[in-house]
């Protein structure tokens, strides 16, 4: 039997589906209730926006699942396989940067992309993906913590690009580290945008300094190399694709 979350009680009854003795954790227009009953509950407080037109309880944190699983409706059943949310999507995905206008989805260079321009609130990509550069959250596929750092700092504004990658060398699990990034730009063979990259990691290391996140240490040194991020990393496609 489902065990009852210590908020059920305060959570109106018609908010929990028959049968059942939990709140959903995400509401989405279908059976229980339309998009129009949905903002309408958000406008009276019973429920908070998430994106677009999914729904949280007031209250709850998100998890990066749930972020996945509110953009996911977003990509169409058909292509949904064959896509990788990305750039800004996924950092706000990994909680890192505020939601996406339209979503950034990443095309392998396996697939043709001219099939999937029919996307309507996608931008899509063209990239080449490692099978590390990938995760699997919430029914969606999204770019690594790692791989959407490199990304923000070769393809996104600074303006945007460096708070998010603030907050990613921020992530408690300690997955993007900043000596692996600047690694991974500064030393690859004639990689568009670089200088531009580079600057914008140094303007996030430099706030981060300024606030004792990141030690000073972490920085590059002359002897590391390629070799040395891969053996760090244990994903050798990122020496031929970052």
């Amino acid at each position: 039997m489902a065990q009852m979350t210590s908020w059920a009680p305060l959570v109106p009854g018609s908010l929990i589906p028959a049968g059942d003795l939990r709140p959903l954790e995400l509401y989405t227009p279908g059976d229980l209730f339309s998009w129009p009953e949905l903002q309408s509950l958000c406008s009276d407080g019973i429920l908070a926006h998430l994106f677009r037109d999914a729904y949280l309880l007031p209250g709850q944190s998100p998890t990066a699942s749930l972020r996945a699983r509110a953009a996911a409706r977003g990509v169409p059943a058909s292509i949904r396989r064959r896509v990788v949310a990305g750039r800004m999507t996924a950092a706000w995905i990994h909680g890192c940067s505020p939601p996406p206008e339209r979503l950034a989805l990443l095309v392998d260079s396996n697939h043709r992309i001219s099939a999937l321009r029919a996307t309507r609130g996608c931008t899509l990509h063209q990239v080449t993906l490692g099978r590390c550069d990938v995760v699997s959250l919430g029914g969606l596929m999204v770019s690594s913590p790692l791989r959407t750092a490199v990304d923000l700092a070769l393809h996104v504004p600074a303006e945007f690009a460096v708070p998010a990658l603030q907050k990613l060398l921020q992530r408690r699990q300690g997955d993007v580290r900043l000596r692996l990034l600047e690694l991974a730009i500064s030393t690859s063979p004639r990689l568009p945008h670089k200088v531009a990259a580079l600057e914008k990691l140094a303007a996030s290391a430099a706030a981060l300094v300024t606030c004792g996140a990141v030690d000073v240490e972490d920085s590059v040194n002359a002897p590391d190399s390629v070799q040395d991020m891969v053996q760090v990393l244990g994903v050798p496609h990122l020496k031929g694709e970052l």
